[in-house]
């Protein structure tokens, strides 16, 4: 139907109801449609038929309307849509009946609504509800429980956002400077291109990272299989297909001869070969190249991000990847590494998401992000959500328990307190202030003290006099576990303990503890019984943990013991197989040509697509090495 033949009906409509209201004032002297119009219930549309059959037989001097005037209506009503019957029909009644008739209307219409709303409602206690039985009502409410708590939001959402280092640079440095840089980096950026080709193809959109013009195409070499659906959370895990299978074998033959020229030879052929990245990764991060440490880190993401299923969706903290299949392990440490990376970028937002990311997909927490969660929430200020984390995130021990939490609790609530001067008498007395809350910290992990001063450091005379208090003087709590994880958080946060606020709070805090201890020791003691239950174990339980994994600073190698890299301890043992060739583009061992020569030469020129070392299959390549040698 047109809007022309609409309007023209719409019209006509309100010409016959203008003409009937004339008709009535004349012929009663008032009508029901005297004064405001009722205004229409939208509701009366889904019982217009009812309507209609029960206002007909309603009372003897009642007049209808005749039969062409019904089915004229009923014409409109087809070709309009919906039209309340209360204002197309004319009744000649007094005003009193009429009143009457239109409550009776709307009660009517209303009451099977209401119906339909209490059969569809979630309340239990709804007044409109039949009172139940007493056997059904813990099992209902059990259940209304159970499906408010899926529904509540975890502190693990991730913020898709906020993932993008390059929203948080806008924000920090505006978007002229960001611009800028991106400019004066393209040219050098578009130089990279290894083993792939120029020609235009449009890169799939991500949100862990943001793929380059230049990068080669997604191979597909990777993939995810739903396993499943277990406590509300869906497992998965990632697959292989088999034409990996030999670019595999093939790393596998050059890390057993430390060969990094044939790892780099594979990226030519297969450029998203995840332990070929990684380790190309680390290398460029040892020899100071970290921009290409962070695009090989970047690609890797790119990849096992292309290789999601459909139904995978991480940033609803409901799914999970153990890493006890081996197969998953390489999205934890490229995730590891990736938030290392916008740390040192000054991207603390983006790398407390990435946090989140790595928590969420394992509640077992194999890679530590529990231990520097708290460092990210501080530089990011996002104070009000890592009090939400502390009591929202299940644990064995309470969070407050662990030396990063104690302390990091105690900073978040003093930041707090400045934002908020005047709160709640409710919120103060449900809440302990933030220096009750640093010398709870200072009772429960006094070493942390002694390790702060000297790593900050803090040289002024007044914490040399309370390190030399007996109760700060001991470096060692008894436990190999809490031992770790105290140098654990000092090498992660203790740049948060060099603005002069925060020492303050210390200072203040650990002279009020020293005074406490003066006049009565039971405190210790029972601080000291708290710590001993919460870390009873006598072995390391985090010694797969590396402090250097947590710390800012970049270890690099000397020039002379780049060949023996592939020794580092955070490697995978090298599985030796002497059936397996090392060098792809060779079938036999490493040219005679690229030995005693710079490693990161020879590195550098391997990536060049055009460069060969030696004819493939070629019998007689070594033995005229030997002929042109001699000569």
């Amino acid at each position: 139907m047109s809007v022309r033949l609409l309007k023209k009906v719409l019209k006509e409509q309100e010409l016959q109801q203008q003409q009937h209201h004339d008709e009535s004032e004349e012929e009663e002297g008032e009508s029901p449609y005297s004064g405001t119009r009722p205004a229409i219930n939208p509701f009366d549309l889904l019982n217009d038929d009812d309507v209609d059959q029960e206002n007909e037989p309603e009372t003897d001097g009642e007049m209808v309307v005749g039969n062409n005037h019904k089915q004229e209506l009923s014409r409109m009503k087809s070709m309009a849509g919906a039209i309340s019957t209360s204002n197309q029909k004319s009744k000649k009644k007094k005003k009193k009946k009429s009143k009457t008739g239109l409550s009776s209307v709307t009660n009517k219409v209303k009451e099977p609504f209401d119906d339909m709303l209490d059969t569809l409602s979630l309340d239990v206690n709804s007044s409109r509800h039949q009172p139940c039985p007493t056997k059904t009502k813990p099992e209902t409410s059990k259940l209304c429980a159970e499906f408010v708590k899926q529904c509540a939001p975890s502190a693990l959402q991730v913020d898709p956002k906020c993932l993008n280092p390059e929203n948080e640079l806008r924000r920090i440095f505006g978007s002229k400077v960001v611009k800028s840089f991106e400019k004066s980096n393209q040219a050098s950026s578009s130089r990279q291109v290894i083993g792939g080709r120029r020609g235009a193809h449009h890169t799939r959109r991500t949100i862990l990272v943001s793929p380059s013009e230049h990068w080669p195409r997604w191979d597909g070499s990777l993939s995810m299989e739903f396993l499943e659906t277990k406590d509300g959370y869906h497992h998965f895990r990632y697959v292989h297909s088999s034409s990996s299978d030999q670019a595999q074998r093939t790393f596998e033959a050059a890390k057993a001869i430390h060969d990094l020229n044939g790892i780099a030879s594979i990226l030519l052929y297969h450029p998203y070969h995840l332990d070929s990245l990684v380790t190309m990764a680390d290398y460029f991060k040892f020899v100071g190249e970290n921009q290409m440490s962070a695009d090989s880190i970047a690609k890797s993401l790119y990849a096992l991000e292309c290789a999601w299923h459909p139904t995978f969706s991480p940033l609803q903290a409901n799914c999970q990847l153990k890493i006890c299949h081996e197969t998953n392990k390489p999205l934890f440490t490229t995730l590891f590494t990736h938030m290392k990376n916008l740390d040192r970028r000054g991207c603390h937002r983006s790398a407390l998401e990435v946090c989140k990311l790595l928590l969420s997909l394992d509640l077992d927490d194999p890679m530590g992000g529990m231990f520097c969660v708290d460092y990210f929430a501080l530089r990011a200020e996002e104070y009000a959500w890592l009090e939400w984390f502390s009591e929202d995130y299940k644990s064995d021990n309470s969070l407050w328990l662990f030396p990063n939490f104690s302390y990091s609790l105690a900073i978040c609530r003093f930041y707090l307190e400045r934002e908020e001067p005047s709160k709640d008498a409710d919120t103060c007395a449900t809440k302990s202030n933030s220096a009750d809350l640093m010398k709870q910290a200072l009772m429960l992990h006094p070493s942390v003290l002694k390790k702060l001063v000297a790593k900050v450091p803090l040289k002024d005379q007044a914490w040399t006099n309370i390190i030399k208090h007996v109760f700060f003087r001991s470096e060692k709590t008894g436990s190999a576990s809490l031992d770790h994880l105290i140098n654990i958080y000092v090498e992660k946060s203790y740049i948060i303990w060099r603005l002069p606020d925060l020492q303050k709070l210390l200072r203040v805090s650990a002279l009020q503890v020293i005074e406490t201890l003066e006049h009565s020791t039971s405190d210790a003691k029972d601080w000291a019984c708290v710590r001993k239950e919460a870390f009873s174990s006598e072995n390391n339980e985090y010694g797969h943990l590396l402090v250097s994994d947590f710390s800012d600073t970049i270890p690099t190698l000397p020039p002379e013991n780049l060949q023996n890299f592939m020794v580092d301890p955070r490697m995978r043992e090298p599985e030796r197989n002497g059936g397996q060739i090392a060098n792809p583009l060779d079938g036999g061992p490493a040219p005679r040509d690229v030995a005693n020569r710079n490693a990161l030469a020879v590195l550098f020129e391997s990536m060049l697509p055009w460069v060969n070392y030696g004819g493939r299959g070629n019998e007689g390549g070594n033995e005229e090495n030997q002929v042109n040698e001699h000569e």
